[in-house]
């Protein structure tokens, strides 16, 4: 049975039409690629399927029932890494993750992205990669069965970029489903693949 499926959907930025009559299903432990030139409309439909951004047209469903009748609900079982890091540059790389999980739960997450040293600096020293692996780190402490992800590797190293996929493998054998937003390969085996923008 499909958990994730989109009947038709449309959607309009301004006055121009994004995309129209899309239509996909994803099942448990299954992946979706978003493939398309800028502009094509993956950021729209990942912020759709986050509850966040507005159909035009169409359905999105959750195990058959109207995924955005109830928000909160929907909210609780997303997990949305757009562009921005969201990491709060005061505080610290574990205090960042303290908010989400205890500290177990937190040695752990670092450890799977590889930031374990790193975990007392101040949040505002990281660069940009170890922002990113960051922001990562904080998937793994939601219990939410669907990651929507824009970039997720934008600024990762090959080393790191392993260790995501390691991430992803798990949520995915645990049941968790994956859309992802991409210009660049990712450690997705078997991910099914949706090219917007008609390229």
């Amino acid at each position: 049975m499909s958990v994730l499926q989109a009947e038709d959907l449309a959607s309009i930025r301004g006055e121009r039409l994004v995309f129209r009559d899309l239509s996909f299903r994803v099942t448990d432990g299954g992946a979706l690629l978003l493939v398309g030139p800028n502009g094509a409309g993956k950021s729209t439909l990942l912020r759709i399927l986050a509850g966040l951004g507005r159909i035009e047209a169409g359905r999105l469903l959750w195990r058959g029932e109207d995924a955005l009748d109830d928000l909160p609900a929907h909210a609780a079982r997303v997990a949305y890494l757009g562009h921005l890091d969201a990491v709060k540059l005061g505080l610290s790389v574990r205090e960042n993750l303290r908010t989400w999980a205890g500290p177990a739960a937190v040695a752990e997450a670092l450890a799977a992205v590889g930031l374990t040293p790193l975990g007392d600096l101040p949040a505002r020293l990281l660069s940009a990669g170890q922002r990113r692996r960051l922001a990562l780190a904080r998937l793994m402490l939601r219990a939410a069965p669907l990651w929507l992800l824009d970039e997720p590797t934008l600024g990762l190293d090959a080393a790191s970029v392993a260790r995501f996929g390691a991430m992803l493998a798990d949520h995915r054998a645990r049941g968790g489903i994956v859309v992802a937003a991409t210009h660049l390969p990712l450690p997705l085996p078997g991910a099914e693949e949706l090219r917007l923008g008609g390229a």
